[in-house]
């Protein structure tokens, strides 16, 4: 298959890139740089094949697709700063880039008959109670402007498309750009007592992992909405950050024990720096994969160890 994917300098598209050679699909990267910016690994180099592409500008994208036509485009590229997003002067790029940046990719899509997949959030929800979200709820109450800008992309591509896939993921990681993980070993290394939030429940996925399986999925014509996360249950950005320590020191980094390092946990209230609310229920039923035939993800423990072992620290 041919396969155009958005947002390659980004964590989640580097991977899907480099499953995508693994499997010898034919993979062309695309993100708004001149030039390919992200590292240079594995399968997928700045030599493969990249073309610069403005998502927001219709135009752009009609001549770029028409002239790649590809047999599916995996739609990876977003505005993902939660917080930054809330500010006025940000809030039209953000919803220039989510919701009519993909609008704009669906179009096309259409009219090129190809599948899209696109990948979405749990900030689509409220995030209020404990039961896990559903992927064919259609119960949004997004709590900000990223979760709203992400909504009317959905939206849109489920209006405008038949052949579509809509994976909502959670809590992201990956070797190719800034996450949770990479932000708590940096400030582990300049403060000896860290608080993190205890009351905000979610499952990690960690992107080298995502992509196999989207990889899966876009083989298929299973089409409709997924939840899409790693395995081994729901935690708090508390528990996240003790197992990452605990897997950091057994990797003989003493710098992360208790003696070094403690971590407390705090309410979102008690915590209270972000500009952007954030859903306290992050919780996503994956069982629609299994439903469906597809291999779930390794467990989040197990992907942490890996992805400890890939990046300096």
């Amino acid at each position: 298959m041919k396969i155009l994917v958005t947002g390659v300098a980004g964590q989640l598209g580097h991977d899907v890139m480099n499953e995508l050679a693994g499997r010898d699909h034919e993979g062309i990267g695309s993100d708004l740089a001149p030039e390919y910016s992200g590292i240079a690994d594995g399968s997928y180099v700045t030599t493969a094949d990249y073309v610069s592409m403005d998502i927001t500008d219709r135009a752009s994208v009609a001549e770029t697709l028409l002239k790649i036509n590809p047999d599916a485009v995996i739609h990876c590229a977003a505005w993902t700063a939660v917080d930054a997003a809330e500010d006025e002067d940000k809030k039209d790029t953000v919803y220039a880039v989510n919701a009519t940046g993909t609008e704009n990719i669906a179009a096309v899509c259409k009219d090129l008959d190809c599948k899209m997949m696109y990948i979405s959030t749990d900030y689509v929800f409220d995030g209020q109670g404990t039961t896990p979200w559903q992927p064919d709820c259609k119960d949004y109450k997004p709590l900000n402007v990223y979760g709203a800008s992400k909504l009317d992309g959905e939206l849109a591509v489920s209006e405008i498309l038949d052949k579509y896939f809509i994976v909502r993921i959670a809590w992201v990681f990956g070797t190719n750009g800034k996450n949770f993980i990479r932000t708590m070993l940096n400030v582990a290394k300049t403060h000896d007592k860290l608080t993190v939030v205890s009351d905000q429940i979610g499952t990690p996925t960690y992107t080298f992992d995502l992509a196999r399986l989207l990889v899966d999925m876009i083989e298929t014509d299973k089409y409709g909405y997924y939840h899409a996360t790693n395995e081994g249950g729901y935690i708090s950005w508390y528990d996240f950050t003790k197992e990452i320590f605990r897997q950091a020191v057994a990797l003989g980094r003493t710098e992360y024990d208790e003696n070094h390092v403690t971590v407390s946990p705090v309410t979102t209230e008690e915590y209270g720096v972000s500009k952007a609310a954030r859903p306290f229920n992050s919780r996503l039923d994956k069982s629609k994969l299994t439903a469906n035939g597809f291999t779930l993800l390794p467990t989040w423990q197990d992907a942490v160890a890996r992805y400890l072992k890939e990046i300096e620290f």
